[in-house]
């Protein structure tokens, strides 16, 4: 048997136990957590074996720990688990930036027993009670050991991950931080920005909240996320946000030069060089911004899934534009991405789905 101990047992830290324990019949989870709610509904629902309101002799048993708290308590959690720590225990967290933590794990001498863990999947809901094991599923998992940890022991955590449905990455933990930065907490100030940037200069009427649709509303979605967990992000990835926040303003800079020189060729490039970039990404569409006519789907990580949900789909009579699984579902929903080619569709496979009894995501 494996033993898993869960500090803080809220959306993510209850997705990886409930993946665990759907997954694996070898799998022992004592969590702790201080809101009583959460560990009645984790025993009631057999996802916790054991369950306490703060860390106990219980974890002694532990073969792993997930440190699943808020960023800015894990150091506090880390702090609390260590007198309850066996020897070939290996510690682990959740968090979205890891330099931190791992600044910590060095001070403390544990660089031969933590494995840093970003899963990049969430929901704009919160809490144990709306956790669910196919939330990790083909889902990127990115693993950042410190630097002593045994080659065995990576693979072993490699493979429990495997277990949960998502895909093991390893990467090093300050190119982690470096790559969220530019792909995942830069957009979110930006899009912010943006959003402020209407706002102020809206007149008295509305009249761009009103228009706001389409392109505008597809990059600046990112802006309605948590402003708790990305003041956190921003505190404790500052200098990885910060470097790139400016190389964004000089480029920005760069353009409205071209702008009021009416530097009709280097604008050209400009949008050019983007758009070619742009859809050498997986999902990328071609052509310029547009109405993302789109759902998300939650589906068994099963052979002939994706088949079946299209099959149901062309049967009556909807047309697909794009499907796929994500990846990277930090901001969004749904392992399955459907994109159609009008907006009509939307609605006609969400009411075909649903009572199919799929759970579908806008």
């Amino acid at each position: 048997m494996i033993t898993c101990g869960f500090v803080g047992l809220g959306l993510i830290g209850g997705s990886i136990a409930r993946a665990l324990k759907a997954n694996r019949k070898d799998i022992v989870i004592i969590a702790c957590d201080p809101n009583e709610e959460t560990l009645k509904l984790a025993t009631e629902q057999k996802i916790a074996d054991e369950a306490y309101q703060a860390p106990c002799d219980a974890f002694t048993a532990c073969d792993y720990i997930f440190l699943c708290a808020p960023v800015s308590h894990n150091d506090e959690n880390l702090l609390k688990i260590l007198s309850y720590r066996k020897k070939d225990c290996i510690l682990t967290d959740v968090g979205s930036v890891k330099t931190p933590i791992n600044s910590l794990i060095h001070s403390l001498g544990l660089t031969d027993c933590f494995i840093g863990g970003h899963p990049m999947a969430g929901s704009e809901r919160i809490g144990f009670a709306n956790s669910k094991a196919g939330l990790l599923e083909n889902a990127y998992y990115i693993l950042a050991p410190a630097p002593q940890v045994p080659a065995a022991k990576i693979a072993e955590f490699q493979g429990l991950v495997t277990s949960m449905g998502a895909i093991p990455l390893q990467v090093e933990s300050q190119k982690h931080d470096y790559v969220t930065a530019a792909v995942s907490h830069l957009p979110h100030i930006v899009a912010a920005a943006l959003v402020h940037l209407v706002q102020d200069h809206d007149d008295a009427q509305g009249l761009m909240k009103s228009i706001a649709a389409g392109g505008f509303k597809d990059i600046t979605r990112i802006a309605s996320s948590s402003p708790v967990m990305w003041e956190q992000i921003c505190m404790t990835n500052t200098v990885n946000i910060s470097r790139l926040l400016q190389d964004y303003i000089d480029a920005l800079g760069v353009v409205q030069k071209e702008l009021q020189e009416h530097d009709s060729a280097s604008l050209y490039t400009f949008f050019d060089g983007a758009r070619a970039y742009r859809d050498s990404f997986i999902d990328a569409g071609s052509g310029p911004i547009k109405k993302d006519y789109s759902i998300r789907l939650d589906i068994p990580d099963e052979a002939g899934s994706i088949a079946a949900v299209s099959t149901l789909l062309a049967l009556n009579n909807i047309s697909i534009k794009n499907i796929g699984i994500v990846h990277n579902r930090e901001a969004q929903e749904g392992v399955l991405r459907i994109e159609f080619y009008e907006e009509d569709s939307i609605t006609k496979a969400i009411q075909l789905l649903n009572r199919r009894g799929y759970v579908t995501h806008i």
